[in-house]
């Protein structure tokens, strides 16, 4: 994980000589990932709206062999085979998430390692000096520097009048620490909503679903619904827990994330209806 956080370090870093503040630095850098991404999420998209439409044929294999489970398994794969899909290609992006997320956190924890690229001896100085067994002991540093003349640290933290190395679980009593993961929150609810209606046939599904004869999911929609439920509990417990840098990217990530699936939507329905 070091190489990837070395990276993303090297460029939040030219981002931020640019625009000499960190939490813009931040929103830039989230632009920049999404853009890079763009190809896997159209990808994503496309696999997605493709499964649902097969959901039919799918259930229809399930009701046929739902005593011969070998069979079953070999006519899904067929189905698959022939479709040209993979039953798990469209979890790709989501775990693709997960590892920006661990790498996110450890470059946000540790500013001065990935991004200024201080010396760890330095470090291990200031760390010292200030006397801090903080959990986030380089966050505590660059907070030491604004009055502490010995320590020689210089980054901008200031974002909109929230300070971006806050944390907000041990700063309950300051109410702008609560802006940024509010407004993640109401994100994180607003895209799991747009996940859940992005793909075709499962309204479709949930009509015909009988109580007494529960359809399975197709495992592709299994781990992407695991996927989304998972990823806002995650990062909501992130928000709280650690300095909102990270929650401001989150929250960066979300609102590009749901216009993306927006502009995507709009663009394979006008198609489709076009066909």
């Amino acid at each position: 994980m070091d190489w990837l956080c070395n990276i993303f370090g090297y460029l939040l870093n030219y981002i931020y000589t640019f625009v000499n503040n960190y939490g813009l630095a931040l929103i830039i850098f989230s632009l920049i990932t999404k853009i890079i991404m763009m190809p896997l999420s159209i990808k994503q998209h496309k696999t997605l709206k493709k499964s649902g439409k097969i959901q039919k044929e799918l259930r229809e294999i399930q009701d046929k062999y739902s005593n011969d489970q070998e069979r079953l398994a070999q006519e899904t794969m067929s189905l698959y085979k022939r479709e040209n899909m993979s039953p798990f290609s469209g979890c790709l992006s989501s775990i693709l998430q997960i590892v920006l997320l661990l790498a996110m956190f450890f470059l946000v924890r540790d500013p001065l390692t990935y991004m200024l690229k201080v010396p760890q001896e330095k470090i291990a100085e200031y760390e010292k000096m200030i006397n801090t067994q903080s959990a986030y002991s380089e966050i505590e540093v660059i907070k030491a520097a604004k009055t502490n003349e010995n320590i020689d640290i210089d980054l901008n933290m200031d974002f909109l009048g929230i300070d971006l190395s806050n944390v907000l679980i041990s700063d309950f009593n300051n109410w702008t620490a609560y802006i940024i993961p509010i407004l993640y929150v109401g994100s994180s609810i607003l895209s799991m909503k747009l996940n859940s209606i992005t793909t075709e046939g499962k309204k479709e599904k949930k009509k015909k679903k009988d109580k007494d004869n529960e359809e399975e999911e197709n495992p592709m929609e299994q781990m992407n619904k695991n996927m989304q439920l998972m990823m806002p509990i995650m990062s909501v417990m992130i928000a709280i827990a650690v300095p909102l840098g990270l929650a401001l990217y989150w929250l960066t990530n979300n609102i590009l994330m749901i216009v993306e699936k927006l502009v995507l939507n709009k663009v394979y329905k006008d198609k489709e209806e076009a066909k």
